[in-house]
């Protein structure tokens, strides 16, 4: 995979070189406390960015080598010009992949080539075009019943138990199973690449170790060829589905992507979603039954849900940071950026900010802006997925608050969340009812 050329992409071991983008200067107090991967941030990163954001919303931290962007409209900057901070980076490596793993990856023949979430702008626009046309209404609407009833399958397996781990027994296979259904792929096939997810989301976005780095990167091969079997197949036989519609295309116009493209964009969007799916739904939870009052709310006025998702991903989004860099010397937030520098944009800082959202930490199910939220990207790189994402959300709150109104937390349980710098769900979600 190595091309001699400075690598950014996923899986690349080769650091980049950003000697003159900022990594002598001081650390100030605030990126002293910037700590990503402590305990303490990943149970609350909240009070550090309601702290950060008054004191310095953009900030150099020399231990990470980023400058941390905090303030919602700095990030709505960062989001809107793609050309000055550009997305090649986001999915490199935090941690740079060991000589062990690259050794692993390099014999698994992975095509990896940036594609919707990390290319240049020009080629974005192209094929976001593509293949954006493509996830059309119907395509999603159609689905609607048959999340539903999957939904209802998983609930009907504990609804009589009076006590549940909501993460492993309703959001970790679910979100799975419709966006395989979306794509038009087994749901044997959903569960087995739903166990690879969190392996990804460490492997890019997280601080593993060497031997943990190895054994993810054996996962990535068995994950690659099983995406690769999946679209030839789909190539010989269409179905009725957004893979056989993408196939299509190309059968229509093969100058519109290449298959290794094709390749790329479905191994994306077998992690982008469902992942962010399953995390986003915890993390809302989590909070709906802490407040108590915004959980019956829901309960008697199922018509808020909808207004509820937009809040669940502006409070506590499941992609609370995301990754640029820059093309030039600019100006963010009142200071100087230098060229090549790498840019962590904060988005769960921005859906926090009080001169966007009054009261920003205080879940409230009837938001006005809540819409508004950072939490599905913005601009050029809104999610292509989000109609979809939000209505398996709003299903499984639907079912959930019908189903089982009396639902709570089970007192003094610990919150567990995976060691990244982008992503943030909660692991476990133990509730109880009355049977």
């Amino acid at each position: 995979m190595s091309t001699g050329k400075k690598q950014y992409g996923m899986f690349q071991s080769e650091p980049i070189d950003t000697s003159a983008a900022g990594n002598s200067l001081p650390g100030s107090e605030t990126a002293c406390a910037f700590k990503p991967f402590s305990h303490d941030y990943l149970q609350d990163p909240y009070q550090f960015f309601d702290k950060a954001r008054k004191s310095e919303p953009v900030f150099f931290s020399p231990e990470y080598n980023y400058w941390v962007v905090l303030k919602y409209e700095d990030i709505a900057t960062v989001y809107r010009n793609p050309e000055t901070y550009s997305p090649v980076n986001a999915r490199h490596p935090v941690t740079p992949i060991c000589p062990a793993a690259a050794k692993v990856r390099d014999q698994q023949n992975l095509g990896i080539e940036p594609s919707l979430v990390d290319e240049a702008s020009d080629t974005h626009k192209h094929h976001r075009k593509i293949f954006g046309t493509a996830f059309t209404p119907k395509r999603v609407n159609q689905m609607e019943d048959r999340i539903r009833a999957i939904v209802d399958r998983y609930i009907d397996r504990f609804v009589n138990d009076g006590r549940a781990e909501l993460v492993s027994q309703l959001l970790y296979e679910v979100p799975a199973l419709a966006i395989f259904l979306f794509l038009g792929a087994s749901d044997e096939d959903a569960v087995f690449v739903k166990k690879l997810g969190s392996d990804r989301a460490i492997v890019n976005w997280g601080s593993p170790t060497e031997s943990e780095q190895v054994a993810m990167m054996h996962g990535m091969g068995e994950h690659w060829q099983f995406t690769k079997d999946l679209v030839d197949k789909a190539y010989k036989t269409p179905g009725d589905n957004y893979l056989g519609d993408m196939v299509r295309i190309h059968h229509d116009d093969p100058t519109l992507f290449s298959i290794n493209y094709l390749y790329n964009v479905m191994f994306l969007m077998q992690f982008a979603g469902h992942e962010t799916t399953t995390q986003a739904t915890a993390n809302g939870l989590r909070h709906l039954l802490t407040d108590r009052e915004q959980w019956e709310l829901l309960c008697e006025q199922p018509e808020l849900i909808a207004n509820a998702v937009e809040e669940i991903l502006r409070i506590d989004t499941s992609i609370f940071g995301w990754r640029r860099i820059t093309t030039c010397e600019t100006t963010l937030g009142g200071v100087t950026i230098p060229k090549d520098a790498r840019i962590l944009m904060m988005m769960g800082s921005g859906n926090h900010d009080e001169d966007i959202f009054p009261n920003g930490s205080k879940f409230d199910a009837t938001r006005k802006n809540a819409k508004k939220h950072l939490g599905l990207g913005l601009g050029a790189h809104f999610c292509m997925g989000a109609p979809l994402a939000r209505m398996e959300m709003r299903i499984i709150l639907e079912q959930l608050t019908s189903r089982l109104p009396q639902l709570q937390l089970v007192g003094d349980q610990s919150w567990e969340y995976l060691p990244t710098l982008v992503f943030r769900g909660v692991q476990n979600l133990e509730v109880e009812w009355t049977a």
